[in-house]
């Protein structure tokens, strides 16, 4: 349940009003937009007068059920798109945000080497994976803490905001330096994960499992912020069909009905949806042209003799081509990259 205040309302009354709730056993969500200022309740509403409240509480507009379970993320309790902050870059509406780099870190020359050069075609944040989680116990699994270390030393070089994919709450520590922390698509319902993250005052991306629905995702979602934690962004990596021509099956409408349930950013990795090559700079058009707030692509210096999804990665060339491209496209969508 949500209750939108009136315009203009003193703060006293405003903490008055939740607080006299939070007595009575709820837990609340104070939701201030640029619009309105809203007041969502959790928990069992059922007996709620709704036309009783707006008409003895002088600073309530009006109040609506909210029929979702998930309450923190849903646009109908925080109307305004949310913007994250990441450096210099912002992750949100009226942003194209392009995330690069490596699916695994391997040296350090490597890392710097990608690092200078993504950034030089305009991506806004570095990528790379420290600890990797792989279907096979004998595939490389990462330079771990060691790669962590990698990441911040092409950061110091190239002032980019650098994200890396944390495995599991026994390392939250090891990433309290990373600008954003990736929840990767087998650990979306790793709930004492994201309970951890949620109590973290940094930027969370949550990948969506590759098995699992939209409203699945926006449940894992729930969960971060209900932990206290809003800075978290969505991302489409596509989803496990029964297509076998490619790794996995991009869901553009995922994008749309995204934006359209919930305040926060999302973004799309097409490498990992599609794992092939010569389909990554199609489908990341199609991100843009579709609304999405940023794109997550992995890039290689030699993608031939990369330890980790080299056939998925673009070299350094293709990714400065197809950042030329979007830039011009983004033009046409009004949005910054």
């Amino acid at each position: 349940m949500v209750f939108i205040l009136k315009n203009n309302i003193n703060k006293d009354k405003v903490n008055q009003f939740i607080y006299d709730w939070e007595q009575q056993g709820f837990s609340t969500i104070l939701s201030v937009g640029t619009e309105h200022t809203a007041v969502c309740l959790i928990g069992n509403t059922a007996n709620i007068d709704i036309d009783h409240v707006v008409q003895t509480c002088d600073i309530v507009e009006y109040g609506k059920r909210i029929t979702e379970q998930y309450k923190a993320v849903n646009r109908n309790v925080h109307s305004d798109s949310t913007i994250i902050p990441v450096g210099d870059a912002l992750i949100g509406e009226g942003t194209f945000t392009v995330i690069s780099g490596p699916c695994s870190v391997e040296s350090e020359e490597q890392i710097i080497e990608v690092a200078e050069s993504v950034k030089a075609s305009g991506a806004k944040i570095l990528r790379g994976g420290a600890f990797k989680p792989r279907t096979s116990p004998y595939a490389f699994q990462g330079m771990q803490a060691d790669g962590l270390k990698l990441l911040k030393i092409a950061r110091e070089k190239t002032g980019l905001p650098i994200i890396s994919e944390i495995m599991n709450q026994t390392q939250i520590e090891l990433f309290e330096d990373v600008d954003i922390v990736q929840i990767g698509a087998r650990n979306m319902q790793n709930f004492d994960l994201l309970k951890a993250v949620g109590r973290i005052k940094k930027p969370v991306l949550l990948k969506r499992g590759l098995a699992n629905t939209i409203e699945e995702l926006l449940m894992s979602a729930e969960y971060i912020m209900a932990g206290g934690n809003s800075q978290v962004i969505l991302c489409e990596r596509g989803i496990r069909t029964f297509e076998t021509m490619t790794r996995n099956t991009l869901d553009l409408s995922a994008v749309v009905l995204l934006k359209q349930k919930s305040h926060l950013p999302v973004v799309v990795d097409p490498s990992h949806a599609s794992g092939i090559r010569s389909l990554v700079a199609p489908l990341a058009k199609a991100v843009l042209a579709v609304g999405a707030d940023g794109l997550m692509v992995e890039t290689h210096n030699n993608p031939a003799k990369a330890l980790c999804d080299g056939a998925q990665s673009l070299d350094l060339l293709e990714f400065d081509a197809l950042m030329k491209d979007l830039k011009k496209r983004a033009v046409l969508e009004e949005k910054a990259i």
